[in-house]
């Protein structure tokens, strides 16, 4: 079992602090295709949801991910510690929200894969700047045998889409609020001006 130290586990409660306070709700407001507008900086970001291993709740995680044929890839950066990848590993029926599309899908360790380092690189270069930031990870410019040392604790999770999702509860279920917020200010400022 992995643990962390405690520069760690303060370093995990931010980001899931700020995914919950920023990031979901910015999908939510179907922002996502903004988010990953500038991916050499800001990333590769989806949305991964998945069901708590002891609540049985719903979680829905911003990670960073890169996809390889026709399957999502990403990475847990704590481990085996991570709560998503625990959930995953428990309950593997997820649904992802990316840029283009909301899927179902499967999720699986592949940490053993042959090709761990070369994924690991290219879900790293998916990062943006996190990888550089946060770690200390150059992931362009690492031997494999380096950057295999410094992600030796890393784990894969690899996702195979099933089927395609729509409705309510997904990516962009509050983009109503753009036109309504839009109309309400054009209202609002012809009013302003005559005062």
């Amino acid at each position: 079992m992995t643990t962390l130290s405690k520069q760690e586990r303060l370093l995990q409660q931010a980001f899931k602090w700020g995914n919950r306070a920023f990031m979901v709700p910015l999908w939510r407001l179907g922002l996502g295709k903004l988010l990953n507008m500038w991916p050499d900086v800001g990333g590769q970001i989806m949305v991964l949801e998945h069901t708590g291993r002891r609540s049985g709740k719903t979680y829905r995680t911003p990670v960073n991910y890169t996809i390889i044929g026709e399957d999502i890839y990403c990475i847990s950066g704590f481990g085996a510690a991570s709560d998503w990848y625990k959930n995953v590993r428990q309950t593997p029926e997820v649904e992802v929200w990316l840029p283009d599309g909301w899927w179902k899908g499967t999720a699986e360790d592949v940490s053993d894969d042959p090709n761990r380092v070369d994924i690991l690189r290219r879900v790293l270069i998916a990062s943006g700047l996190a990888a550089e930031v946060f770690e200390g990870i150059n992931p362009r410019t690492l031997t494999d045998e380096e950057l295999g040392e410094m992600v030796e604790r890393y784990r894969i999770v690899r996702i195979r889409r099933t089927e395609a999702r729509t409705g309510p509860g997904g990516p962009g279920e509050f983009a109503w609020i753009w036109p309504l917020a839009t109309m309400a200010l054009g209202f609002l400022l012809p009013r302003r001006r005559k005062k």
